[in-house]
């Protein structure tokens, strides 16, 4: 990925920082964005540009439809150029659905299916050939395992509807999109040791929360010259949830 520029959506924790961190070992240049947490934002770029990579935090509100589009704009900026989109960022609201507010509801369409779209179409146009769109989905996206989780379920699968129709659209250009479910995974949010880790760890077939260099070395596979020819696929990386 030498040469290539990466923009990672919600970058500065988790997930998003261990793939941030996988595509800067691999040799891309990588912004990130964030909402709080600066500081931390900071560190990650200071860890990729340890890596003798260019590093770049933006702070970008995924519910501001302006910045989520500006976040496109200020890496292709400071950077001249975007190779790899990585929708990322993303929040979660697991409970009975009458119990969900309209502002819940709205809040979490805004920032998952709203801003990826928008950031997703401001990247678009600015993609050559070879390049890579990558989202985030979740487990819950292929089985949901208990009541709860109607309105993220539909969130995330909302990313497959994405992702398929981004292939044909861009396939033409040569640009590929892909999908990664990711099961339960340990990071602050959803910790391994937290009170909800038992019974998420006996979902899966393998018993046990993923690590986020788990997710993060199937998006660097999805964002190198190596599946160049993988478009339009969903990727479980999830434990065996869906099995």
């Amino acid at each position: 990925m030498n040469g290539k520029v990466a923009l990672v959506t919600g970058g500065s924790r988790g997930i998003g920082a261990a793939i941030a961190m996988a595509l800067a070992e691999a040799g891309a240049d990588v912004a990130i964005t964030y909402v709080r947490g600066e500081e931390a934002a900071r560190e990650v770029v200071a860890k990729i540009e340890a890596t003798g990579r260019r590093g770049l935090a933006v702070r970008a509100d995924a519910a501001d439809p302006a910045a989520a589009v500006g976040a496109v704009e200020e890496t292709c900026a400071a950077f001249g150029r975007l190779d790899i989109l990585v929708n990322n960022a993303g929040v979660g609201a697991i409970a009975p659905m009458e119990e969900l507010s309209l502002e819940t509801v709205q809040q979490l369409i805004d920032i998952n299916i709203r801003a990826t779209y928008l950031t997703t179409q401001a990247a678009a146009v600015r993609l050559g050939r070879g390049g890579r769109i990558i989202t985030i989905g979740s487990c819950m996206a292929q089985r949901v395992p208990g009541p709860g989780g109607t309105l993220y379920a539909m969130s995330k699968a909302a990313m497959t509807g994405l992702t398929k129709a981004l292939a044909r659209e861009l396939g033409g250009r040569g640009v590929t999109a892909n999908v990664v479910h990711p099961g339960p995974v340990d990071t602050d949010m959803n910790p391994a040791d937290g009170p909800y880790a038992e019974p998420q760890a006996a979902m899966t077939a393998l018993g046990r929360y993923g690590t986020t260099a788990e997710i993060a070395s199937m998006v660097r596979y999805l964002a190198s010259d190596e599946a160049s020819y993988v478009t339009g696929a969903e990727f479980a990386v999830d434990g065996g949830h869906a099995a």
